[in-house]
């Protein structure tokens, strides 16, 4: 199988971590994710810059995604060089110095009845 599969650019264009949970956490707290997946040989050096309707981007938030590993990445838990702040609506862009596969998923856990919703982020490059 090629290892190199996926892109070097990705954008997931509609962001929003609710400023409250209804459950346990960390499992049921609200949450956006984005989960990353690395089938090359080589560590995903990733850097995701995160842009805001009435502010300049925040970023870049740096990570390494293992060679032949897959992470999950709660943007909840972002906090270098800035916090993601909670109500606040935010697109990000995602940069890999090698091809990797992006999933956005949110978890909105505001009501005793749960929504989780999730699709693939775009890919350029």
């Amino acid at each position: 199988m090629d290892t190199k599969i996926g892109k070097t650019r990705w954008a997931i264009a509609e962001g929003y971590i609710p400023g409250r949970s209804n459950g346990p956490a960390p499992e049921l707290e609200s949450h956006e994710a984005c989960c990353i997946l690395n089938t090359t040989d080589d560590d995903a050096t990733i850097r995701i810059h995160v842009y805001y309707e009435d502010r300049e981007p925040a970023g870049p938030y740096t990570l390494t995604v293992p060679a032949r590993r897959t992470k999950h990445l709660r943007f909840n838990e972002l906090d270098d060089p800035e916090p993601i702040p909670r109500d606040t609506p935010y697109a990000s862009v995602i940069e890999s110095d090698v091809p990797v596969i992006v999933q956005h998923t949110r978890l909105d856990s505001r009501q005793a009845e749960n929504a989780l919703m999730s699709t693939i982020a775009y890919s350029q490059g």
